[in-house]
């Protein structure tokens, strides 16, 4: 029976060219010993947030490598964003980074029917909209050059204090004067309609998602970043349609405290959470083996 090691490759690629912008990602590939037989890995495509605006595939690396050195594949990807384009190109590029690891997989040795997500704040909120409508023409409007037709649906979704409601951060961020948050609201949306057009918590609300798919949401109690309340009331409407859903909050962690404060004892348990959900592919109670 093969093994896993606690060891990956890591290795940078570009996975898109569009528009003349080359789009990278970071692959890391765990070790697999393969002289008893053969074992295929789940894998994940990873969305980095900042606000809408900043940061890139490199963003969640504490993340990504824990994932990897616990056996799961990581696609960590980078994706345009504003100035040069805003909302929904960019997710159109996570729906196509999903549908390229699909037709990569056997390559990698990714379980073709493993493949999930893991995304950050905003990288949660674009990352939801291909969960819940993988098949949406506004997101899937790239082709995929492959003899068989790949969608952007997932096995799992974790979403790490997603802002799953743009336009209630939007209008909060207005109240508090979060003036940089503000200003990235702008640059990403063209206005308050498409800011909830674009809303998982209103896709859910109104019921028109095509998907549920197990979905781990991780969240710190002390964030002011995110209106309050934001990621309970995703968590309670997610169940209320039927999905599957677990909300881990951490006590006393702020906005994106897992790659702020690596070291810290809930940051480690919180990505211990996401580890364990990962390698189950969403399996009901293996994401709380804290």
């Amino acid at each position: 029976m093969s093994k896993l090691t606690n060891q990956f490759d890591v290795e940078d690629i570009v996975y898109l060219e569009i528009d003349g912008c080359q789009l990278l990602a970071r692959l890391y590939k765990p070790r697999i010993d393969f002289t008893q037989g053969s074992y295929l890995i789940p894998g994940v495509v990873s969305v980095h947030g900042g606000r809408w605006c900043d940061e890139s595939r490199l963003t969640n690396e504490v993340i990504d490598s824990q994932l990897a050195s616990n056996g799961v594949f990581v696609m960590a990807i980078d994706f345009r964003m504003p100035p040069e384009v805003k909302f929904p190109l960019p997710v159109s590029d996570i729906n196509y980074a999903i549908r390229w690891l699909k037709k990569h997989a056997q390559t990698f040795g990714v379980d073709l029917e493993k493949i999930g997500g893991v995304g950050t704040s905003s990288g949660g909120h674009q990352l939801l909209l291909n969960a819940l409508r993988p098949k949406d023409e506004l997101y899937a409007s790239q082709s995929l050059e492959s003899e068989r037709d790949f969608d952007a649906s997932l096995a799992f979704a974790i979403a790490c204090w997603p802002v799953s409601d743009p336009l209630e951060r939007y209008l909060y961020a207005l109240e508090k004067k979060m003036q940089l948050h503000v200003e990235c609201h702008h640059a990403y949306w063209k206005d308050e309609a498409e800011m909830e057009k674009g809303s998982p918590q209103r896709i859910l609300s109104e019921g028109v998602m095509s998907h549920l798919p197990p979905l781990l949401l991780i969240q710190g109690t002390d964030d002011t970043v995110l209106s309050p309340g934001m990621t309970q009331k995703f968590a309670m409407t997610y169940e209320a349609a039927g999905g599957k859903v677990t909300l881990c909050e951490f006590m006393g962690q702020p906005h994106t405290f897992i790659t702020k404060f690596p070291l810290h004892e809930e940051s480690q348990r919180a990505r211990r959470a996401i580890s364990n959900f990962a390698y189950a592919c969403g399996d009901v109670g293996a994401e709380l083996a804290l």
